[in-house]
């Protein structure tokens, strides 16, 4: 199933970079039939932020991708591309469909993930914003070791790290992103899935009341 979905031969291939932080940057690794997929099954999302899966109703193609996502199959791969040991590490998944004004200002993960996935689902994009950037420093967006356009099934994966920062251009519209994230333990994932389930609500409730447009609460990751 995993490689139905995902280009795992391409991914073991593909070299790690080093500087200023390992990552590594893959296109088309959720395979184009994959990609159509789930795309058509994508939650919808009117909001922008990140929504634990629970809050969010999708169907079939989106599911499977999940599936893998949690595999062991997977698990495996990226252990051997970072050397790490993630036994019995839990994992989160959010689900992006939308980006606000406020979002893409530089950060860095908390220090509870040990590795952060992201997987970019926009069929094309044009625009010079919402473009992820890996930095090499932490106040300035231009100073860019990699910029990343966030379709085509594009994977970005990183080891989290004092020096992981990143951030993007603003850019407000559709941008389709899924962050999948293995963190050090159970209460670790318990606080991180609290987070995104009680932005994800106040930003539910801040619409009901405000149908003009307003500022939206910083979102707890800003991919």
């Amino acid at each position: 199933m995993a490689n139905q979905i995902f280009d795992l031969e391409a991914f073991r291939a593909a070299p790690l970079e080093r500087e200023p932080f390992e990552y590594l940057v893959l296109r088309e690794f959720v395979k184009p039939d994959a990609l159509c997929r789930i795309n058509s099954d994508y939650p919808r999302i009117m909001h922008s932020g990140s929504f634990p899966l629970d809050s969010v109703k999708f169907g079939p193609g989106f599911q499977a991708m999940v599936n893998v996502l949690e595999s062991e199959e997977f698990r495996k791969a990226f252990e051997e591309k970072f050397g790490v040991d993630l036994t019995g590490r839990p994992s989160t998944i959010t689900v992006r469909g939308r980006c606000g004004a406020h979002d893409g200002k530089i950060h860095n993960d908390s220090t509870s993930k040990i590795i952060t996935v992201l997987l970019y689902l926009n069929p094309d994009w044009d625009d010079a914003g919402g473009r992820l950037r890996l930095l090499r420093s932490r106040d300035d967006i231009d100073d860019v070791a990699v910029e990343v356009p966030p379709s085509d099934g594009t994977l970005v994966a990183f080891l989290r790290s004092d020096r992981s920062w990143h951030g993007h251009l603003p850019f407000e519209g559709e941008r389709r992103v899924i962050q999948f994230n293995w963190v050090n333990d159970r209460s670790n994932q318990r606080l991180a899935l609290f987070c995104h389930r009680l932005s994800a609500s106040v930003k539910h409730l801040l619409s009901s009341f405000r149908p003009e447009k307003e500022p939206q609460p910083e979102d707890p990751a800003r991919m």
